[in-house]
C-alpha cells in the first residue's frame, strides 16, 4: 500500500550527566586558581592558561559523546543515510527499465559468485552489466558490506534495477527484501535496521518507485521478470530465509499496527512467523496473524513468497502500519522484534554454497 509521510522531528540532544559533571569540576578548578591569582600576581598567566586548557578538554569530551554518552561513530559510511540519500530520488516519474532475461540472470549469478567467495569473478559480470561493487563499512556497527549498485542510477536515464548489500562479516544466512521504498514510506529504513540487527544478513532493495514504469513493471513484489526477483529467487536456491517489509496506510487495517503471513511458504515459514508475531506482541503491537484468521494484505501473491515456496524455503511477509513506520521510537521496538527472527536465522547452519 502507499504510505508517504514524513519524520517528525528529532527531539534536541541533551548533556549527558556525566560531561555535566565534568563541566562542573572544571569550573571549580578554574575559580579556585582564579583566587589563587588574586593572592600572587606572579601565577596569573599559569592559572589562565591551566583553565583555557581545561576548558578546551570539556569542549572537545562533549563535542565526542552522544546523548546516551557514546563516543562518536566509528570512521565509515552511515549506511542508512546512504540508502536514504540513494532512494529520495525515487518517484512516480523517474523512470524504470525492464531488463533482459540474460541482464536478470547475470546479476543475480554475480549475487551467487560473490556469496561463494569469486568476488573478481563477480566484479568483472557486475562491471560489464553497469553494476558497480565496493566495499563500505558502516559507521553504526563497524561492520563491511559489500555493495552491489547499478551504475545508472548516477545518470540521466537510470533504469532503476536496485542494489544489493551482503555482510561480510559472517556467512550469509538470511534476506530481508525491500520491493517498495519510498512507496512504502520508510521500510527502506526499516530494511537497514534490520539487515543491522544481526549477522550475515542480505538486504536486497528494490531501485525504482513502484509505479515508475509502464504499467506495475516497476512493482517488483508483483513481477516476476525483475532484477529483485532473480536476486531473491538465487537466495531462496541457496535456502536462506527471507523477510520482505511492506507498508500499509494506516486505515487500511484500523484494527492492527502489523499484518503477518507466510505468503505460499512452507510449514518452517509458519514456525518462524509465530516466532516474529508473538515478539511483536511482546511489544504492544497489535498483529493479524494470516495463518489464524483472513487479513488484508497477505501476500499471497507475491512472485518472492511462490520463489521461495517452489524450493521449500523459508520467506516471511510483514506489512506496518504507517504510524509504526514514520515514527523512530515505532519503528525501533518493531525492528528489535524482527530480529528476534533474524537472529535465530544468523546461527543456522547455512546451505552449502551460501558461505561466503
Amino acid at each position: 500500500m502507499r504510505a508517504d509521510s514524513s519524520m517528525r522531528a528529532d527531539r534536541p540532544r541533551k548533556t549527558t550527566r556525566a560531561a555535566r559533571k565534568t563541566s562542573s569540576v572544571v569550573r571549580k578548578a578554574v575559580l579556585r586558581k582564579t583566587s589563587a591569582a588574586r593572592k600572587n600576581p606572579l601565577v596569573i598567566g599559569l592559572a589562565a592558561l591551566t583553565a583555557v586548557a581545561a576548558l578546551l578538554t570539556t569542549a572537545l569530551a562533549l563535542r565526542g559523546s552522544g546523548e546516551d554518552g557514546a563516543t562518536t561513530p566509528k570512521a565509515g559510511t552511515d549506511l542508512e543515510r546512504r540508502i536514504t540519500d540513494y532512494t529520495a530520488r525515487f518517484g512516480a516519474d523517474t523512470g524504470y527499465l525492464e531488463p533482459k532475461r540474460a541482464d536478470r540472470q547475470a546479476v543475480a549469478r554475480a549475487v551467487g559468485l560473490l556469496l561463494d567467495g569469486h568476488r573478481d569473478q563477480a566484479a568483472a559480470r557486475l562491471d560489464a552489466l553497469d553494476f558497480d561493487l565496493r566495499t563500505i563499512t558502516d559507521s553504526a556497527t563497524g561492520r563491511r558490506y559489500a555493495e552491489i549498485a547499478d551504475r545508472t542510477d548516477t545518470g540521466p536515464t537510470p533504469r532503476g534495477w536496485g542494489r544489493v548489500y551482503i555482510d561480510l562479516s559472517a556467512p550469509a544466512r538470511w534476506s530481508v527484501q525491500i520491493p517498495h521504498p519510498v512507496a512504502d514510506a520508510r521500510t527502506e529504513q526499516l530494511g537497514v535496521g534490520v539487515l543491522r540487527g544481526s549477522p550475515g544478513g542480505v538486504l536486497v532493495l528494490a531501485g525504482a518507485h513502484r509505479d515508475a514504469g509502464v504499467g506495475d513493471a516497476a512493482d517488483v513484489a508483483h513481477r516476476r521478470y525483475t532484477v529483485f526477483a532473480a536476486v531473491c529467487a538465487e537466495l531462496a536456491e541457496r535456502g536462506l530465509p527471507g523477510i520482505q517489509i511492506h507498508g500499509f496506510a494506516d486505515d487500511s487495517a484500523p484494527d492492527y499496527d502489523v499484518i503477518a503471513s507466510t505468503g505460499r511458504a512452507t510449514r518452517e515459514s509458519r514456525a518462524d512467523a509465530r516466532t516474529l508475531a508473538n515478539a511483536l506482541r511482546a511489544r504492544d503491537f497489535e498483529v493479524c496473524r494470516a495463518w489464524v484468521r483472513s487479513c488484508p494484505l497477505e501476500g499471497r501473491t507475491n512472485e518472492q513468497g511462490r520463489a521461495a515456496a517452489a524450493q521449500d524455503s523459508t520467506f516471511l511477509h510483514i506489512e506496518f502500519a504507517n504510524a509504526i513506520r514514520t515514527d523512530r521510537r515505532e519503528a525501533a521496538r518493531a525492528v528489535a522484534a524482527v530480529n528476534v527472527v533474524t537472529a535465530r536465522w544468523a546461527k543456522r547452519t547455512p546451505h552449502p554454497g551460501a558461505t561466503g
